[in-house]
């Protein structure tokens, strides 16, 4: 092969990702994200670190806060484009008068456990014995802080029975429990099996399992999703499939690759020191994944029930369901990546 056909073939191999690069209306793309390091947003990290945004001709830029209702701030203030975060922040905003669409799934189980600590764990029955506690969140209004919620609710209890802590989704959450600045946690692995392990929670709720969410919850629930206002989705299409093939890639990569490919994938700062610890947390979660970025009707019918019953601002009758998430992009990701 002379070198102008060899030339030739690396344009020709090259020009499907230049015409769709430039067909994005944006370029550079800024993601907040709450907890970055937690596994709940496991496909994030895959499709950044093994290239996929990039395969599609997008510079994503990450945010990451100490929970999901800081990375929702950061959107509706327009310091970030697309929310990595939890779909049921679609519907909370609702009210407001904020209407933000999920267009792609990370987690069809919210892989949330709520554990109480060990000094606690004697008297613990059930829900109603939280009222008066301080339970760690990830932050105030968070998702880890709705299955509190929608958990005390079960037995009567408002959201103003506990003192809610903001304590984040990594290593200052194990240190909340383990000082006793906190008498329950609500959170996501590797954290709470780390705290399992270590004897210093006793489980009392579990959605890290399509199961348990069924049994928490009852009924499937939409997790980690991308999510965007729905302008942001109308005026940038392009952008959002884009955005959309990548982390589709990445769901579908999860339930094909090793455990220990995953350990080699994500930063090491992600494995709290404990690669043993981060394999055993995967392999927990990894049924909640998201095998193809699907957003179930059901799912989202299961959120319309929950919410409203501890939040008064969310009127099932009142919610534009349809506006909160959209296939569309998935569908044709799904095409594009069989």
């Amino acid at each position: 092969m002379s070198f102008l056909q060899y030339f030739g073939a690396l344009a020709a191999l090259a020009l499907p990702l230049l015409s769709s690069a430039q067909g994005l209306e944006k370029k550079e793309v800024n993601i907040a994200v709450g907890g970055k390091t937690s596994l709940y947003y496991l496909p994030l990290t895959i499709a950044e670190q093994l290239g996929y945004f990039k395969d599609e001709g997008l510079t994503v830029n990450i945010a990451d806060f100490a929970g999901g209702s800081q990375a929702l701030r950061a959107v509706v203030g327009g310091s970030a484009d697309v929310v990595s975060g939890a779909y049921e922040h679609t519907l909370n905003m609702q009210p407001k008068g904020q209407y933000l669409q999920c267009f792609v799934q990370q987690g069809r189980a919210p892989q949330i456990a709520i554990g109480i600590s060990k000094a606690r764990a004697a008297t613990y029955k059930s829900p109603k014995d939280l009222k008066g506690l301080k339970v760690g969140v990830s932050a105030p209004g968070s998702s880890t802080h709705m299955i509190v919620n929608y958990f005390i609710s079960r037995d009567g209890l408002k959201p103003s029975d506990i003192s809610v802590v903001g304590v984040g989704l990594s290593a200052a959450a194990i240190s909340a429990i383990k000082s006793g600045q906190i008498d329950a946690v609500s959170n996501t692995d590797p954290v709470m099996t780390k705290l399992e392990q270590d004897g210093d929670v006793k489980i009392i709720a579990d959605t890290r399992t399509l199961k348990g969410t069924e049994q928490v919850l009852g009924g499937p629930m939409p997790a980690g999703c991308l999510y965007a206002p729905v302008d942001f989705i109308k005026k940038n299409p392009n952008t959002v499939q884009a955005l959309t093939n990548a982390i589709v890639r990445a769901d579908k990569w999860i339930h094909t690759a090793s455990p220990q490919d995953v350990v080699r994938t994500v930063p090491q700062d992600y494995l709290l020191g404990d690669p043993a610890l981060y394999l055993h947390s995967f392999s927990k979660v990894k049924e909640a994944i998201s095998t193809d970025g699907t957003i179930s009707d059901a799912g989202a019918k299961t959120a319309l029930r929950v919410i409203p019953s501890f939040n008064p601002e969310v009127k099932a009758s009142e919610i534009k369901l349809d506006l909160t998430y959209t296939n569309e992009f998935v569908k044709k990701a799904n095409a594009k990546y069989k």
